[in-house]
């Protein structure tokens, strides 16, 4: 019954402020402050008020939140749990069980281990050969400064 009246209040009050936008004539923010000062009563209407105001009362309701949050920690610790275990080992399972193939986890020895590393040897027998003088690097940057004056 509170949470009823409480809402009528509201609504009135934003119908109020509504009308004293509109009297100032701006009507499109009157009409969108009515329309957010009669959602409180279209709520109490509709029955969803008095449905909150139970399950908010009830000591039930809070032990099935207090059982979901349980469950939620549960869950993500074993989630944490496993991935530290994965991480530290480096592979699926344990070292004395057979491996398991596991859904959406990466093969073992899909890509060699050197495939990104960088060539650090010799350049190919046709390209020409790298100075090692950074000077070179900048020469061309170099002429575009000295062809616009800079």
């Amino acid at each position: 019954m509170l949470a009823e009246t409480i809402c009528s209040a509201v609504s009135v009050a934003g119908l109020g402020i509504a009308a004293v936008t509109a009297y100032r004539k701006r009507f499109l923010a009157a009409a969108r402050i009515t329309a957010y000062a009669l959602v409180p009563v279209a709520l109490v209407m509709t029955g969803f008020v008095e449905w909150v105001s139970g399950m908010v009362f009830n000591p039930t309701v809070w032990a099935g939140f207090g059982l979901l949050g349980v469950s939620w920690l549960l869950f993500m610790t074993t989630r944490a749990i496993e991935r530290r275990g994965l991480a530290a080992s480096g592979e699926p399972g344990e070292p004395g069980k057979p491996k398991k193939k596991v859904k959406g986890s990466p093969a073992v020895g899909a890509v060699a281990p050197a495939a990104s590393a960088p060539s650090l040897g010799a350049a190919r027998p046709g390209s020409p050969p790298r100075s090692a003088a950074p000077a070179d690097d900048f020469s061309d940057i170099e002429a575009i400064l000295k062809k616009h004056g800079i």
